[in-house]
């Protein structure tokens, strides 16, 4: 049983990150992420770098930037993204700080 009292992360705000987690929830988005955290970048790139259809890289682009995760430019025909919120980059640094014994050799 609790005595004192604690500082808890208000409500409000753990709604509010849960919905940039559940966004974030997929590893070809966190790997975008990732990606783009190193500045802008092309779909077609993005498509490249993570083996995917370009289709489908654009379908995880435009989630998360419906989400305002990330915005995108466009100069002539491509299209370039990039962060828009920094909470990604918080997120992939907790990821990258906390090897645990279990994890899985990197295959890149």
């Amino acid at each position: 049983m609790l005595v004192s009292p604690i500082d808890l992360i208000p409500m409000a705000r753990l709604e509010q990150a849960a919905g940039v987690m559940r966004v974030l929830a997929h590893p070809h988005r966190l790997r975008i992420c990732d990606l783009l955290m190193h500045g802008r970048v092309p779909v077609k790139a993005i498509a490249e770098h993570l083996a995917i259809p370009q289709n489908a890289a654009s379908q995880h682009l435009n989630i998360m930037k419906a989400h305002g995760i990330l915005a995108c430019h466009r100069q002539g025909k491509t299209v370039f993204y990039e962060v828009a919120d920094p909470r990604p980059g918080w997120l992939l640094g907790c990821i990258r700080g906390h090897d645990g014994p279990d994890d899985p050799p990197d295959s890149e």
